[in-house]
């Protein structure tokens, strides 16, 4: 495919996604499956111009004064690939599957593209209906958080502790030339290439032998705040795939127990082959029978730590799933919302007397932070707030500097303060 008919297949993708409110790796794949001539390289790079138009959808439409998919694919070559308008008035010809030819209108959009009077919400790039939460979480800087959750995301790793350590796993990754990772000791980052994906990871003799597993940087440093010591008894309540379950039995040592569970029972599939690869000796598994089967009910009021990563919007996470943004609405949030308060009213039931919750999001959303953690110590008034210092100065590394990034009622990280993702974490201490 030339570089025209690319254009013109991401336009037709963006159509389908946003007629039909269709996650994009849906719709990419349907639009693969019909046109078995397009390559491997044609498949990455139509997906890659989708995903960065709907990472620069608000402004796009701003610029080009109309929401098409057309004008967002237009404004995102501008504002993401760099382009001037002659350079993409090239591309735009009719001809041999190209785009229709760029109309006046279209030209002085682009030679323009002028973002000064437009509201915080479209430069930022930040649904319209959650501008408030921005600024209440971000204040003067609400324009930059949603700048930076808009901008592709580097890969993460982290160096499997129970195999290796983060120097030797580097020299093993040279070729792929990983940086040192900013706040864990055990991440690696990959910075992402042209077509903004990162190395193919899963592929290298590294992986398969298990020394390191792709986690954001943010979610090893939460793992790593929660307080996990070796020889204590950890519930993960919401373990999912179980990428915080393998960093947890690491900083462990393999010395305890590792309670892992889910509600959603098939989320915990994956878990079973990471943990073998992974050679972490300490974590049982508990799958729910059914709905509604309580997994843990021989767990009442021992755990020492339970970490609860919550359901949420995702919104810390929208680098990587830009289409997420644009999708998410009012009633979705509601929902993640009780959801929180019920797992958290769960947890207090699991841990002991004297121990402690982790409650951790990938949100920057006020709603599903602080104002979930002050509603559960609203309803459960015999619990305290961990001191920030105290988190911050508790394991093998001093993160004082992230003392700054405090709510609060925890810790807020996000691209623009920590070049993670958005995560959020509030420790929780149970009253005795």
């Amino acid at each position: 495919m030339t570089p025209a008919a690319r254009i013109s297949a991401a336009i037709e993708v963006l159509t389908d996604l946003i007629q039909r409110r269709r996650p994009a790796a849906d719709a990419l794949k349907d639009w693969g499956l019909a046109r078995r001539f397009a390559g491997s390289k044609d498949r990455a790079a139509v997906a890659s111009l989708v995903y960065d138009a709907l990472r620069r959808r608000a402004s796009s439409a701003h610029a080009l004064g109309e929401e098409t998919p057309r004008a967002l694919v237009l404004g995102m070559l501008v504002s993401q690939r760099g382009m001037r308008a002659d350079e993409i008035a090239a591309l735009f010809t009719g001809q041999n599957h190209a785009p229709a030819p760029l109309t006046e209108f279209e030209v002085a959009g682009l030679v323009t593209f002028d973002l000064s009077a437009a509201p915080g919400w479209v430069r930022a790039d930040v649904p319209e209906w959650l501008w408030p939460s921005f600024v209440e979480a971000f204040a003067e800087h609400a324009v930059a958080e949603g700048e930076a959750l808009a901008e592709r995301a580097p890969v993460d790793i982290r160096a499997n502790r129970l195999k290796t350590g983060r120097d030797a796993l580097r020299s093993a990754l040279a070729h792929l030339q990983p940086e040192m990772g900013a706040w864990s000791p055990d991440a690696l980052r990959f910075q992402p290439g042209p077509d903004g994906r990162g190395p193919t990871l899963q592929s290298e003799a590294a992986f398969f032998a298990g020394e390191f597993e792709i986690q954001d940087e943010g979610s090893q440093l939460v793992a790593a705040l929660a307080g996990a010591r070796a020889g204590e008894t950890v519930i993960d309540l919401c373990a999912g795939a179980g990428g915080k379950t393998l960093a947890l039995a690491a900083l462990m040592g393999n010395e305890g127990r590792i309670f892992a569970t889910d509600l959603d029972s098939r989320r915990l599939s994956p878990l079973h082959d990471r943990l073998t690869r992974s050679g972490a000796s300490n974590v049982e598994v508990r799958v729910p029978r059914s709905r509604g089967h309580d997994a843990l009910s021989d767990l009442s009021g021992t755990a020492d730590l339970v970490v609860v990563d919550a359901p949420c919007t995702g919104s810390g996470t929208w680098r990587r799933n830009p289409d997420a943004k644009w999708r998410v609405r009012p009633g979705a949030l509601a929902e993640r919302i009780k959801e929180q308060a019920e797992v958290l009213d769960r947890a207090a039931g699991l841990v002991r007397s004297g121990g402690r919750i982790a409650y951790i999001t990938c949100s920057v959303l006020p709603e599903e932070n602080d104002v979930a953690v002050e509603a559960f110590l609203a309803r459960h008034p015999g619990f305290a707030l961990v001191p920030m210092r105290d988190l911050l100065s508790a394991g093998e590394v001093d993160y004082g500097l992230l003392a700054r990034f405090a709510t609060q009622s925890g810790l807020q990280l996000s691209p623009a303060r920590t070049g993670t993702d958005g995560f959020y974490l509030s420790c929780l201490a149970a009253p005795g």
